[in-house]
């Protein structure tokens, strides 16, 4: 059985927007188009629904930050050629893809020791590798070493690939990746307390 987008984002209880940006990353396997319709095979739907949430209990720390990106967008820098998340791109496009500079506070961030990177809800990517800082004249802050641990290729299994073998890294992106993560925020950066977290 296949879904309109409507149809599906309804089954997620999700908004028919929130839907389409997992559609454009290209996580979901056999979407099919009838005119201009993009139809979503039932399974897929249910595979997504089925997600468990995130075990943050397991992370040592008390709070953690989460970076809320939209599919890939072309960037137009000198530095990176894409903005967001894209199941297409390789772990180094990806990783300058998803390294910006953000409004946060810097510390809060750094002493999660892990930054989940969701779409749509769902950890697509992690990052690690942030306990050094750098701000702009902006107020903004990016962090230089930052690691790109892991990412998914498809959202329904989960299929992932680990991209980082150093501390543990590899134990994090195994324990966050393809999981489902509220967070709430105006910006890019949220922060997620453990204990409180789905």
């Amino acid at each position: 059985m296949l879904l309109t987008t409507g149809q599906a984002a309804e089954e997620l209880g999700c908004a028919i927007t929130t839907f389409r940006r997992l559609v454009r990353s290209g996580l979901l396997p056999g979407l099919s188009q009838r005119g201009v319709r993009v139809m979503t095979p039932l399974a897929v739907v249910q595979a997504l629904d089925a997600r468990p949430h995130a075990a943050l209990n397991r992370l040592d720390a008390e709070e953690i930050a989460v970076l809320r990106v939209d599919t890939a967008q072309p960037a137009g820098e000198p530095d990176r050629d894409w903005i967001g998340f894209a199941a297409t791109l390789g772990p180094d496009d990806l990783l300058k893809a998803l390294r910006g500079w953000w409004r946060c506070d810097a510390a809060s961030v750094a002493a999660g020791g892990v930054l989940p990177v969701t779409l749509a809800g769902y950890v697509v990517a992690v990052l690690t590798g942030l306990e050094r800082w750098e701000r702009n004249s902006e107020g903004r802050h990016a962090f230089p070493d930052a690691r790109l641990a892991g990412y998914v290729t498809d959202l329904t299994i989960p299929t992932t690939t680990i991209t980082s073998r150093v501390g543990d890294d590899q134990k994090l992106a195994e324990l966050l990746l393809g999981t489902r993560l509220a967070s709430h925020s105006g910006g890019a950066i949220a922060y997620v307390p453990i204990h409180t977290a789905n």
